[in-house]
């Protein structure tokens, strides 16, 4: 990793993280926590003035790929002698790690217990891939009721406990989509826990460094600095321009496969596709996880492109 072996950690941060607050107490103080665009500017100026190198990581669990092609979109503008030597590292996490992540947390809570998918709520897109990620979490759970709310947003916790009540839940168990706990509403006879943490600090931790490593030997190996890479994120985010069926125009779609630390990050394919069990490629780990201490039952997980334009 030659002059990146000492790269200083930049986590840039979107609604998920609620714009760093929630990463504090989970970060360690080598960590810079930090906005995009001026606040994200204003930090590496002052690690430039210190002679530090920085691997900016954007900070999402896969629901915000804006975050990561606004942060390329800021690192392409800088002159390039503030721009030297920082890297931008891939995202901290995709809609698929989030899948397992709150699968995992979901295992943890009683069958008889509702679920409460809760995340900050973003814009009309994030909040609806809000409601995909869990659905694809109740198909792979033994809970009966799952159901969404948004801190900020509509419905609230407050309101996603009280409809749970509504369904016949005497107790709801609420799992973040973000980096922070939420705290559990008080609604009349129905009991409402948190389920903790979905990413553990020790699990943040590692996969921040990983992220870093994988930038640093990306550097090293073909002089990426990943920038380019970033501003392709959010392509095909947001369908602002969609057409009706047989109008409009094609566009190229290319899908990545997404796997948690220790896996292989470097190739994609033109095609979403998914392998059945004892494949390749249709299932990821999560921390700490062995290639095969897993569950076998691994669900294709289309992209929100893919679903869209399959429902034309």
């Amino acid at each position: 990793m030659a002059d990146h072996d000492h790269c200083r950690t930049v986590a840039v941060c979107g609604h998920e993280a609620g714009y760093g607050e929630a990463l504090h107490g989970l970060v360690g103080p080598d960590v810079l926590v930090v906005t995009g665009g001026r606040g994200l500017i204003r930090a590496l100026a002052r690690l430039r003035r210190s002679g530090e190198r920085a691997c900016v990581v954007p900070m999402t669990l896969g629901r915000d790929p804006e975050l990561v092609a606004d942060t390329a979109r800021t690192l392409r503008a800088l002159p390039s002698a503030q721009a030297y030597g920082t890297l931008l590292a891939e995202p901290f996490g995709t809609d698929r790690h989030l899948i397992a992540w709150l699968r995992a947390a979901a295992n943890r809570v009683p069958e008889t217990s509702a679920l409460l998918v809760t995340a900050p709520t973003g814009g009309l897109f994030e909040d609806a891939e809000l409601y995909r990620i869990a659905r694809l979490v109740r198909g792979h759970a033994a809970h009966r009721l799952v159901e969404v709310a948004f801190t900020g947003g509509d419905p609230d916790p407050a309101e996603g406990v009280r409809r749970c009540g509504l369904l016949g839940a005497a107790e709801v168990a609420l799992l973040t989509a973000g980096f922070a706990p939420v705290e559990p509403p008080d609604v009349p006879r129905v009991t409402a826990v948190s389920a903790g943490p979905t990413v553990s600090r020790a699990a943040l931790a590692r996969v921040l460094a990983e992220r870093v490593a994988d930038a640093g030997q990306r550097w090293s190996a073909h002089g990426d600095d990943g920038i380019a890479g970033g501003l392709t994120a959010a392509d095909d985010h947001g369908h602002n321009h969609t057409h009706p069926p047989g109008e409009g125009h094609d566009h190229h779609h290319s899908h990545h496969h997404a796997h948690l630390p220790g896996a292989d990050h470097g190739h994609s394919h033109g095609h979403h596709h998914s392998h059945p069990p004892g494949g390749e490629h249709g299932h990821i780990h999560l921390p700490g996880e062995g290639p095969h201490d897993h569950d076998h039952e691994r669900p294709h997980v289309p992209s929100a492109a893919h679903v869209i334009r399959s429902t034309a």
